[in-house]
């Protein structure tokens, strides 16, 4: 047995995003973020998971919406520190908010 979310591309994609982000190297005048980043990159794991358990309407849309709003916030995270190593990542990031983009309106 599988949940719904385990198959989701999206969900994948921002696992592998949240499991590497505590290696991501902050300034020391900057490390405040690292927890705003890792608080923003479990929500959005976390709310795509939620969503996806809901039948679709309402609800799932809602989820899906803040986990996107926290896959941007991670986004920005990423630009403030300006850590040379996040390009990849920066753009799964961007894969991430376009599939939520498309899936808190169905």
């Amino acid at each position: 047995m599988h949940f719904d979310h385990e198959r989701l591309d999206v969900y994948q994609l921002m696992l592998g995003i949240a499991r590497s982000a505590g290696r991501v190297a902050i300034p020391p005048s900057r490390k405040h973020l690292r927890d705003q980043l890792l608080r923003a990159v479990d929500s959005a794991v976390l709310n795509i998971a939620e969503g996806a358990g809901h039948p679709r309407g309402d609800a799932r849309r809602n989820h899906y919406r803040i986990a996107l709003g926290s896959a941007a916030e991670a986004a920005a995270v990423l630009d403030i520190v300006g850590v040379s190593n996040t390009d990849s990542r920066h753009d799964d990031l961007r894969r991430v908010g376009a599939m939520l983009a498309v899936m808190s309106r169905l």
